[in-house]
């Protein structure tokens, strides 16, 4: 069974800064990717970063110069730095991660969520 962990989201004002962690826990053979998502209310579930094993990431648009994503291979975590907040942003922030249980069985997983609330 595999957990996804998140923590660190909150109220903020605009301009601020947050730091998302998502630990991943359970029986991981290797972890493949692991990125955030999205949802404001209203709307659909959006990327807003990821992150490849070997370090690569890709953004969305609208993060892009103001959240950086990154990954403690070691500790099977991933962060999102969120500068520069917009109330735009607000939203509940989903971790993922592709991962194998084992060398052939792989499968995506989920955090719980976390509410990212950016008002002033």
């Amino acid at each position: 069974q595999v957990h996804l962990v998140e923590s660190g989201g909150g109220l903020v004002q605009p301009g601020g800064s947050l730091r998302l962690s998502c630990a991943a826990s359970g029986s991981i053979f290797s972890i493949s990717s692991m990125g955030w998502y999205r949802q404001a209310p209203g709307k659909q579930l959006e990327v807003v970063a990821d992150i490849k094993s070997g370090g690569s990431t890709n953004y969305a648009v609208s993060v892009k110069g103001r959240f950086t994503i990154s990954r403690d291979n070691d500790k099977k975590t991933v962060y999102l730095q969120m500068n520069s907040l917009k109330p735009e942003d607000t939203a509940v922030y989903y971790c993922n991660a592709d991962l194998f249980t084992t060398r052939w069985a792989r499968d995506d997983y989920w955090g719980q969520g976390t509410q990212v609330t950016v008002s002033s």
